[in-house]
């Protein structure tokens, strides 16, 4: 599902106000770390992450790698911060509705 150039930028002003929801440290991607934001972006369909000092990642690495195992897009990465969308499954979640051009 690739995003149009609106929903990518509805889709930052969005996350503007976002805190991220998960960190990604030293042990860079561990499996565990996968399912805690397969389980995460289930719930908001759009998050941030945040990469620490000690990862041997790049933000723009991780967001790819990330985004690549969830089946998610990339919405942005700017510094050590990244986020990435992707439509919930779950009926008791709150869509967010995105633009069509």
């Amino acid at each position: 599902m690739a995003l149009t150039k609106k929903q990518i930028k509805q889709l930052r002003a969005l996350a503007n106000s976002l805190k991220p929801l998960l960190y990604v440290g030293k042990n860079d991607l561990t499996e565990a770390a996968i399912k805690q934001a397969d389980e995460t972006i289930e719930k908001h369909e759009l998050i941030k992450v945040a990469v620490q000092d000690g990862s041997g990642l790049t933000a723009k690495e991780a967001a790819e790698q990330l985004a690549e195992q969830l089946n998610a897009e990339v919405v942005q990465s700017i510094g050590n911060r990244f986020v990435i969308f992707r439509r919930s499954k779950r009926k008791d979640v709150e869509h967010i509705r995105l633009v069509r051009e």
